[in-house]
Formats: structure tokens, C-alpha cells, sequence
């Protein structure tokens, strides 16, 4: 009895595990499986039941934790993008652009995978979009199956690592409550904090890095052989006027930097730079369905860029005494830009509406915004009971004892999330076993020997979820993509595609490991 009560914690973990490989609901399996072994640590005396009196207070943590509001604005972004075939033009346009040389083709995959990571940030809607599109124009070109492949699926990942991205809004709010923890277990009693902009901003030159690493490797291919990256014939290649090329490439763009811009900039938060996303998806949508009557959104679009400059450099507080004359005319200013920016979206909600394009986005959003909560709910409780059987304990024991030390302990939690990523969505690995493992990783020191760095490793962890997902056999990214390839391309095409991109994604951990300034670098230089 005794040797039951103390594997209580092990035995949870792996039950958990293998009822997820079953296939049964993620939400419901942690909070199945929690349960059960709850009552059986009862039972066997090695569980109290007062640790549940702290799970309602949980959920009510989760419901007014404002930085998780980003989720649902952000998968409404993403989801209304993608709806309103932005993906689609962009493709097409970039494919035309760049098709005339050799290896051009899979030079848009990757340049237009990066900006739908940096638009949507949902991995699964980006494979799929691309690899409808994109995969049977690059075969009827001539492009080998392997190459065009691969292409797609790694470019469909940068979704996990290019901000804005659901992965790492969700990884900063758990790395936050583990740094603080970290803190307090070390003695230190006014504990700094980070946020999902510091991880954000810790995650854009990394995330480009590897988009470089994706072009450099299509042109190394283009040039030792052409033949598996032909240029498209003139005649078959119509080209893009800039009228096209613009009409295609400055809306997602700007869109981006608006988002992107407010938060590094510091005049947003993540949460409120995601409203701004939403809105900007929302006229960008109608733009694209409204013909040549397009001037409300055009004047809603410059007026959500004015406010944001005036919030930036104004003060529009209104409950004040005393006003200054020039923020009264920039109060007044905001007003009509408010007035303006409304009439555009009340404008590109009844063009989507009409299209049937808003009812399908607001039934994805709630559907993937109800699983996350959902899923949040069940590890909450997962964890309690996991650390009321004494497991949080024994990962500290467990990693404090590896050899290596702090290096030894980093990697073994690299590989572990590596293989689980096999097998579990990001969203279980984040919950469960980040707030397991992070609050002892955040003690230690990285292998430069400074204070670990959380914005370092959140994004180290990222990075690995995302190698893991394009990994062969059981990479998600590659079933994504399996499932909307033609039955002329085999499995094994797509797997031997995408082993020169896993090399390229080791490549590039390595580089984050030993330079960790890569992503440390810009947030000290953003946020001091």
C-alpha cells in the first residue's frame, strides 16, 4: 500500500497519457483521470481532499484573468482571415511574383506561411490552406513531391513561434505564474514578472531566423538541382502588376504591424492589441467583398491607425478637472475616429454577413475558444491533484538529481516535451506540464551560466513543440497535410520532405542554446 501511495503521481501522468493516445476528449480525460486518482490517494491515504476546496478558486482565476481574453480575438482573427480568402490571394499573388525563377514557388510558400503565422497563428488552418492551394500548383509545375511538401508543412508551423501566436500567449501567461512561483521559492519576496509581450518580442528575430533558413535552403536546392525546383515558363506565368501585389500584400501587412506595433511599442497590451487584430480582420474581410465601395473601411482603417497614434503620444483620459487644449482637440479627434472606425465595421460585418462568411467565423471561434477554456478548466484540475500526490515534489527532486545539473535538467525537459508532442496538442503539454516543470527551470541557470532567463525558455519551448510537430512519424503538421494532399503523393514523400526542415529546426535550437541573446535581446531592448 504504501509503494501505491508514493507512485500515485507517476501512475496519474502515464494513465493520462495513454487515455489521450486512445483518442478519448483532452478536457475530459484530465479531469477523468484526476479525479480517479484522487480518490484513490484517498483511499490509500495519500491524498487530502481539502486540495479540491482551491479548484473553484482556480476557474475563478482563469475567468478574470484578463491576458487569456487575447485567445478568442486572436482565433477570431485567424479564423476570419482565413474564411475571407486572404490566404488564397496572397498565394496566388506571391506564387505569380516569384514563380519565373527557379525554386520561386517555394520561396512564397515560405514568405506567405510567415505572414499567415504572423495573421492567424493557427497551425492547423495554415497546413491545410497551403497545402490546398499551393501543393497541386508546385506538382503541376514539375516541383518534386518531397520539396513541395516539405515546404508547406514547415512553413504551416511557424504559426507556434511567430507572434502574434495563440501558443505563445497561452505558454507566457503559465511562464509568468511559474517565474513568480520560481521567485518565491528562492526567497526573493517582490518577484519580477514577465508577459506575453516580452515573450512576443522574444520570439520575432528567432522566428525570422527560420524563415531566412527556409529561403536559403529552397535556393541551395534551386541551384545543386533545378530540375526538383523549375521556374514557371513566361508563357504560362501571366506575372502581378504592383496594383495586385500591393492590393494582396499591404493589408496583412499592415494588419501585422498594427498588431504587432502596438504591443512592442508598448501602447497595448496583448489583449487589447488582439481587439485591435480582430477589428483590422474584420475590415480587411469586407474590403476584400466590397468592389470599388470600399471608402468606409479605407476611412475606418486610417482611423484605427490615428487612434492608436494618438493613444501613444495623447493623454484622452476624459475624468480629469483640468484638460490641456491640445488633448482636448485629440479627444475630440478620437471621437471622430471612432464614429468613422465604427461605421466601418458596422459596413464589413453586413458584407461578411451577407457573404455567409461571419456565421462560419463566429461557429469556429466559439467551437476552438470553447476547447481551450474547456481544456484549461481540466488541467487546472489535473495539476491540483497531481501536486496533492506529492508529483510537483518529485519532479524537483527528479530534475535537481540528473546529471548535467541545470544543463542536464533543460534538456531532459527539452526531450520529454519533444516526444510528447508526438502525441498531445500544444495546448495539454502547455497546461500540464509547463507549470510542472518551469517553476525548477526558472531556478537554475542557463547553459551561458547567467539567471535563467523565462523569455529564453519559453521560447526554446516553443521552437521544440514546433520541430516536434513536423517530425516524422507522428508530427502533427504532417497528417494536416496528409489529409489534403492527392493520393499521388505517399506518406513516405512527405516524410522524407520534411527530414531537411527538422535538420534546419535543430539548427536553429542550437543557435537559440548557445546565443540565447537571439531571444533575449529584444525585449531588453524594448522593455529595458
Amino acid at each position: 500500500m504504501e509503494f501505491i501511495a508514493h507512485s500515485l503521481d507517476l501512475a496519474m501522468f502515464a494513465a493520462a497519457c495513454v487515455v489521450l493516445m486512445l483518442g478519448f476528449p483532452v478536457a475530459f480525460t484530465l479531469a477523468g483521470v484526476a479525479l480517479a486518482f484522487a480518490l484513490i490517494g484517498w483511499v490509500v491515504g495519500a491524498f487530502d481532499m481539502t486540495f479540491l476546496s482551491a479548484f473553484p478558486q482556480r476557474i475563478f482565476g482563469t475567468m478574470t484573468n484578463e491576458v487569456l481574453i487575447a485567445v478568442p480575438l486572436f482565433i477570431f482573427m485567424g479564423v476570419m482571415l482565413e474564411r475571407s480568402k486572404v490566404a488564397e490571394e496572397l498565394l496566388d499573388t506571391m506564387g505569380r511574383m516569384l514563380g519565373s525563377v527557379h525554386g520561386g514557388l517555394g520561396i512564397a510558400v515560405s514568405i506567405v506561411g510567415a505572414l499567415l503565422a504572423a495573421s492567424t497563428g493557427i497551425v492547423g488552418a495554415t497546413v491545410v490552406t497551403m497545402g490546398l492551394l499551393s501543393l497541386p500548383s508546385m506538382l503541376k509545375r514539375g516541383y518534386s513531391s518531397e520539396l513541395a511538401c516539405g515546404s508547406i508543412a514547415a512553413a504551416g508551423t511557424l504559426g507556434q513561434i511567430i507572434p502574434p501566436s495563440i501558443v505563445l500567449v497561452i505558454l507566457g501567461d503559465q511562464l509568468s505564474n511559474a517565474y513568480q512561483k520560481a521567485q518565491l521559492d528562492m526567497g526573493i519576496f517582490s518577484p519580477e514578472t514577465i508577459s506575453v509581450g516580452d515573450l512576443f518580442a522574444g520570439a520575432l528575430l528567432p522566428g525570422l531566423m527560420l524563415v531566412g533558413f527556409y529561403i536559403l535552403y529552397q535556393v541551395v536546392v534551386a541551384i545543386i538541382n533545378p530540375s526538383a525546383a523549375p521556374s514557371i515558363p513566361k508563357e504560362d506565368n501571366p506575372g502581378v502588376t504592383f496594383s495586385e501585389v500591393t492590393n494582396a500584400l499591404l493589408p496583412p501587412i499592415l494588419l501585422i504591424l498594427s498588431v504587432l506595433g502596438s504591443i512592442l511599442g508598448g501602447i497595448a497590451t496583448p489583449t487589447e492589441a488582439a481587439s485591435v487584430g480582430a477589428v483590422g480582420a474584420i475590415l480587411l474581410a469586407g474590403y476584400r467583398l466590397g468592389g470599388k465601395r470600399n471608402w468606409p473601411i479605407v476611412l475606418a482603417a486610417v482611423a484605427l491607425v490615428f487612434l492608436l497614434f494618438l493613444t501613444a503620444n495623447m493623454d484622452l483620459r476624459v475624468a480629469r478637472n483640468d484638460i490641456p487644449h491640445w488633448d482636448m482637440i485629440a479627444i475630440y479627434g478620437a471621437a471622430i475616429c471612432l464614429a468613422l472606425l465604427a461605421w466601418g465595421i458596422i459596413s464589413a460585418l453586413l458584407r461578411v454577413f451577407r457573404d455567409g462568411i461571419l456565421v462560419a467565423v463566429m461557429q469556429g471561434t466559439t467551437q476552438v475558444t470553447a476547447m481551450v477554456f474547456v481544456i484549461v478548466i481540466g488541467a487546472s484540475l489535473f495539476s491540483l491533484v497531481f501536486r496533492g500526490l506529492g508529483g510537483e515534489e518529485m519532479i524537483h527532486a527528479a530534475l535537481k538529481d540528473i546529471p548535467g545539473g541545470a544543463i542536464g535538467a533543460i534538456i531532459a525537459v527539452m526531450l520529454l516535451m519533444f516526444v510528447l508532442g508526438f502525441f498531445l496538442d500544444f495546448l495539454e503539454i502547455v497546461f500540464v506540464v509547463v507549470p510542472m516543470v518551469a517553476p525548477v527551470l526558472l531556478q537554475l541557470e542557463m547553459p551561458n551560466g547567467e539567471p535563467m532567463s523565462p523569455v529564453w525558455l519559453g521560447i526554446m519551448m516553443a521552437m521544440n513543440l514546433q520541430t516536434s510537430f513536423l517530425t516524422p512519424p507522428f508530427g502533427f503538421a504532417l497528417f494536416y497535410l496528409r489529409g489534403v494532399a492527392p493520393p499521388s503523393v505517399r506518406t513516405s514523400q512527405i516524410y522524407r520532405g520534411i527530414i531537411p526542415f527538422v535538420f534546419i529546426q535543430i539548427f536553429g535550437l542550437l543557435l537559440l542554446w548557445y546565443i540565447p541573446s537571439l531571444a533575449i535581446w529584444l525585449p531588453s531592448l524594448i522593455y529595458g
